[in-house]
C-alpha cells in the first residue's frame, strides 16, 4: 500500500506539482489549501507524513502544527521562506521533524521525506530494549523518552538524535554523524538543522531537570550526552 502524504499549502500550482511528483515516486498524496482544512484532514485520517507551509490563509502553519501536535505525532516537514531562520526555529520548537526552504528541488524534498519516514517507522527494526543514561530512559521499541520516570514529549527526529547520543554516552558525537544518521543527509555549510534540534531537546530537558541539560557542547567535536 502506498504511503499517504498530506500537502497543506495554499499554492495550488505547487500542490499539483508536488502531488504529481510524489505519486510518480510511489506515494499517495492529497492536498488541503488552507490551514483550517489542513487541521481537519490531518486529524481525520491516517497519514504517513505532512508537508506543511508556514504562510497560509485562515490558520498559518504554526497554528496548524500546534493543533495537530495536541493529538498526533505524525511526521511533519515545514515549508518555510528561504533564509528565514526564525520560521525554522519556531517550527522545530513546536514539534516539526524537519524543514525545507522555498523554492526547493523536488528531489531534495523527496530525500527529506524518505528520511523522516525511515525514522518514524524505524521502531519496528529496533531491538526490544531500553537505554538508560542518568535520568533518561529511552524506550527504543516505542520510541519514547522518560526523564526521572516521567514521559518527555519529543518528535521522531528528536528521539533519533537523542538515541544516537545515548548510544555514545560519555563521548562526543560529531555534527556530521548526527546529520548523517539523525537527519538522513550530509551536513552542509550553514545547515543549522542539527543545532536547532539539539537546542530544542535541551530546552525540554531543562524544563524537567532544574534548568540543567545532560547534553553538552564539546568545542570542535560536536555534542555529548553526559551520564551520572
Amino acid at each position: 500500500m502506498s504511503e499517504r502524504i498530506l500537502i497543506v499549502d495554499d499554492d495550488l500550482e505547487l500542490c499539483e506539482m508536488l502531488a504529481d511528483y510524489l505519486a510518480g515516486e510511489g506515494f499517495d498524496p492529497a492536498a488541503a489549501h488552507d490551514g483550517a482544512a489542513g487541521v481537519e484532514m490531518a486529524l481525520s485520517d491516517d497519514w504517513a507524513a505532512l508537508l506543511l507551509d508556514v504562510m497560509m490563509p485562515r490558520l498559518n502553519g504554526f497554528e496548524v502544527l500546534r493543533r495537530i501536535r495536541e493529538h498526533s505525532r505524525v511526521p511533519v516537514i515545514m515549508l518555510t521562506a528561504k533564509g528565514d531562520d526564525v520560521d525554522r526555529i519556531v517550527g522545530l520548537e513546536m514539534g516539526a521533524d524537519d524543514y525545507l526552504p522555498k523554492p526547493f528541488n523536488p528531489r531534495e524534498l523527496l530525500a527529506r521525506l524518505r528520511a523522516v519516514l525511515r525514522r518514524s517507522v524505524g521502531a519496528e527494526e529496533v531491538p526490544q530494549q531500553s537505554l538508560r543514561i542518568g535520568a533518561l530512559t529511552l524506550d527504543r521499541a516505542r520510541r519514547r523518552v522518560e526523564v526521572l520516570g516521567e514521559p518527555l514529549e519529543v518528535t521522531s527526529t528528536e528521539f533519533t538524535l537523542l538515541e544516537i547520543l545515548a548510544r555514545q554516552a560519555g563521548r562526543p558525537v560529531s555534527k556530521e554523524t548526527l546529520s548523517d544518521e539523525g537527519l538522513g543527509r550530509r551536513l552542509q555549510r550553514y545547515d543549522r538543522g542539527v543545532d536547532m534540534h539539539i537546542s530544542n531537546i535541551r530546552r525540554k530537558l531543562k524544563a524537567v531537570l532544574a534548568g540543567e541539560s545532560p547534553i553538552v557542547t564539546v568545542r570542535g567535536r560536536g555534542y555529548q550526552l553526559v551520564g551520572d
